[in-house]
């Protein structure tokens, strides 16, 4: 799948399973109610479609499935099952289901609705379960086959090397269909590291480099499996760490104050844990977001690709070289992906840029020069209006990056970033546009650039990306900060 939105991904998977399960609720309610008709009154099938329908049971119906799907969240049914056992779903579904068919014999009493029988209630309940269990064994298999492919891979970093922690890396190891990728474990020297060196797991770092791994490695979760009792004052500094850079905590239980995160439990092999992310972007609104890249990226590409094929002609006739300029940015979880711009620079620009490094501008890692040599006088134009980077489109559509959301960093410039809580810019997709874009681009310092990208997390919501992307027109126009 190449360096997708892990949670863009689930967000539509389990929003898919809400459509789908209450399509399959509906399909249950009324294969029941033919069927509890047809055992009491020996009416056909054919007679039963052709009989009148109220409104007053129209509601009553919506009523029903709205509180199936309620009581299907209130569940866990659309939480992450990629550690959870079939049993365990399952169950989940069964108790769902059980809960619902109480409440919907409770809406039978309460307005008298005749279908509403335990004939009715035994059909309804074994036709939903049967039918939910199918579809989620089924998604579990198709997701499970792309796994193993080494698609929707998931980097996991396991901290601590006791019998846990080994326990937990066995685990992980021994169920490739769910697409966990251990990456090693992190500890120390002690007592019992020579137990841990006969797993054959690799120890890929010392606590003391942590820190460095993290920041140099794709890494979307890290599991603590410390001794918390003697090694509080580190869990809790891991926990500070893997906030600052926006990574994943998976932990057995709430053993230190993570107020700092969102929470969510997750089911793996039966036993309960939680986990913490420092991002608020999660749900229907960044299903909706994306959903709103795909439709935005392609409809302006349609729209420009006349105005695509004038930039490139004239970038031909101007200058020698290639059209397009690609380079390797930082995106999600520091994954690395290729973005495509204009080119606005002689061929071999990024050869010489070390020779022109006193005369950078920009305060930080970013290298900016007001009048770059480098520049070709179209060049000059495509950034002055920013057209140069109408190209990221692409990117957009194929999931790389979002319409609105940081910056992408070049590789180049993430190597010199010297703050962790910097790195956490790199917990959301990049984008386009963003506060950075609007409010001055190479007029803003290093840092205050920084801050903005935290704002913009702290903060985000589908109305402030719809604001951002308002306003950028103004600020192309203006060409405010442009270089």
């Amino acid at each position: 799948m190449g360096p997708k939105v892990h949670e863009i991904t689930r967000g539509i998977v389990f929003n898919a399973l809400r459509v789908v399960d209450i399509a399959l609720s509906m399909v249950s309610f009324g294969l029941a109610a033919i069927l509890a008709f047809d055992a009491g009154h020996r009416m056909t099938v054919a007679s039963f479609l052709a009989s009148k329908v109220s409104l007053s049971s129209c509601v009553l119906l919506a009523i029903a499935i709205l509180l199936c799907h309620a009581i299907f969240s209130l569940s866990g049914l659309y939480q992450s099952k990629r550690m959870s056992t079939k049993c365990s779903e399952a169950a989940d579904v069964v108790r769902a289901m059980t809960f619902s068919a109480a409440c919907i014999w409770l809406e039978g009493r309460l307005f008298s609705i005749l279908v509403v029988t335990p004939y009715f209630l035994i059909a309804f309940w074994s036709l939903g379960t049967t039918l939910i269990i199918c579809v989620r064994f089924l998604l579990r298999h198709v997701l499970g086959a792309i796994r193993k492919r080494g698609r929707d891979l998931h980097h996991v970093l396991v901290l601590g090397t006791n019998a846990r922690a080994i326990e937990f890396g066995r685990r992980l190891e021994g169920m490739p269909d769910r697409g966990c990728r251990l990456l090693g474990f992190v500890d120390d020297d002690w007592l019992g590291m020579q137990t841990f060196r006969g797993t054959g797991f690799p120890l890929v770092c010392s606590h003391g480099g942590l820190a460095e791994f993290l920041r140099q490695n794709v890494v979307d979760e890290v599991a603590i499996y410390l001794p918390i009792r003697s090694f509080y004052e580190r869990a809790a500094e891991i926990a500070r760490l893997a906030k600052q850079q926006g990574i994943l905590l998976r932990f057995d239980t709430d053993i230190f104050d993570v107020k700092f995160a969102r929470l969510r439990a997750e089911p793996m092999e039966g036993r309960s844990q939680i986990m913490a992310h420092g991002s608020g972007m999660d749900g229907w609104p960044l299903v909706l977001k994306r959903l709103v890249d795909i439709a935005g990226s392609l409809a302006l590409l349609i729209v420009l690709s006349p105005l695509f094929l004038v930039i490139a002609l004239l970038i031909k006739l101007t200058s020698p070289g290639p059209v397009f300029f690609a380079q390797k940015r930082v995106g999600l979880n520091k994954r690395e992906f290729t973005m495509f711009k204009f080119r606005t620079m002689v061929p071999d620009a990024e050869s010489i840029q070390e020779k022109l490094a006193h005369l950078n501008e920009m305060t930080g890692p970013v290298f900016k020069i007001k009048n770059d040599p480098r520049i070709t006088p179209l060049g000059r134009v495509l950034r002055k209006t920013s057209m140069d980077e109408l190209p990221q489109l692409f990117n957009v559509l194929q999931g790389d990056m979002s319409l609105v959301g940081p910056r992408a960093m070049s590789t180049r410039d993430y190597r010199f970033f010297s703050e962790d809580w910097q790195r956490r810019r790199f917990s959301v997709a990049p984008g386009i546009t963003c506060l950075w874009q609007i409010q001055g681009r190479n007029t803003i310092p290093f840092e205050q650039w920084m801050e903005l990208d935290m704002q913009y997390i702290d903060k985000w919501s589908l109305w402030l990306d719809f604001k951002i992307l308002v306003q950028t027109i103004p600020a192309v126009l203006k060409g405010s900060g442009a270089a």
